[in-house]
């Protein structure tokens, strides 16, 4: 395992300058170990080697996850969903460093950085699988885009409340009246599913919840299912302005009679842990819980 790897990537937060400044000091203790560390060209290269001497492999960020062994992520939550993105189906290991503010997936202290590597060079460490959501929009854009929060469906600010069918194994489970509907993952459970009412799912569980935005009719309450089930999501309502929103990230137009078809992806998104990882010690801290 301590030989297992060999070259490590680097995300960056956007316009984070302490996170360059730690990229660098990276860089020149991985050297002194042989390891060699790999960014994409957003790195200010020319700098870092001016200022510190130290040098970063240039690599294009669609194949970074291809060519390294582990991501190193010096961000916040944010920039690990980003990262989820980048990394597609490689499923390398994930190390998230909390330049950000809650720290819900990048768990890991600046102050622990060189620690954490420590004991992942000598194999002490655990991996966090997190299930991760394919999504398709048939007969609009081709792709399958991967999602570790959520996706989401709603209105514009000034559209009136809109009609989303949902199915589930291709039985139709209720027509949702509301601003708008989250499908959401464990690990989004404490995104917006969280600020909608919806349930806290503890990270392994095998389950996908599925929560309307403000319903109309307020006996529409969450609902959990399997995540090894098919959702279909189809709009009802026309001429309103409606989005699809995945991960706060990525987004599209949505039009009246449009689907949208969710499934467990077969990939997951591999997070390195603590191994004193108590994952309520985290919830008490970040929801503030007992305060």
């Amino acid at each position: 395992m301590t030989n297992s790897i060999k070259r490590i990537g680097v995300v960056l937060k956007a316009h984070q300058p302490d996170a360059l400044k730690t990229m660098c000091e990276l860089a020149v203790w991985l050297a002194a170990r042989g390891l060699t560390l790999v960014g994409g060209p957003e790195i200010e290269r020319d700098a870092i080697a001016k200022q510190t001497g130290c040098t970063v492999t240039e690599v294009e960020p669609e194949s970074l996850a291809a060519n390294v062994d582990l991501v190193l992520v010096l961000g916040g939550d944010g920039t690990m969903i980003a990262t989820s993105r980048l990394v597609a189906d490689t499923e390398v290991p994930v190390l998230g460093i909390n330049f950000g503010g809650l720290g819900y997936l990048a768990e890991f202290r600046i102050e622990e950085l060189y620690t954490a590597l420590e004991s992942i060079l000598s194999g002490n460490y655990r991996l966090d699988k997190r299930v991760m959501l394919s999504v398709e929009l048939p007969g609009k854009a081709q792709a399958v885009h991967r999602v570790l929060n959520d996706v989401v469906i709603n209105k514009s600010a000034l559209a009136r409340i809109i009609e989303i069918e949902a199915y589930l194994n291709e039985q139709f489970v209720n027509s949702f009246r509301a601003d708008g509907l989250i499908v959401s993952t464990p690990t989004g459970s404490t995104a917006y599913n969280l600020s909608a009412g919806g349930p806290v799912i503890f990270p392994s569980m095998n389950a996908v919840v599925i929560t309307p935005i403000c319903p109309f009719t307020l006996s529409n309450r969450p609902i959990v299912v399997p995540d090894d089930a098919t959702i279909e999501l189809r709009l009802k309502t026309d001429k309103e302005d409606v989005a699809l929103t995945l991960d706060g990230q990525v987004g599209f137009p949505l039009k009246v009679d449009d689907r949208v078809v969710i499934r467990k992806s077969k990939t997951t998104f591999n997070i390195v842990q603590p191994m004193n990882r108590n994952y309520f010690d985290v919830l008490r801290d970040k929801l503030r819980w007992g305060r």
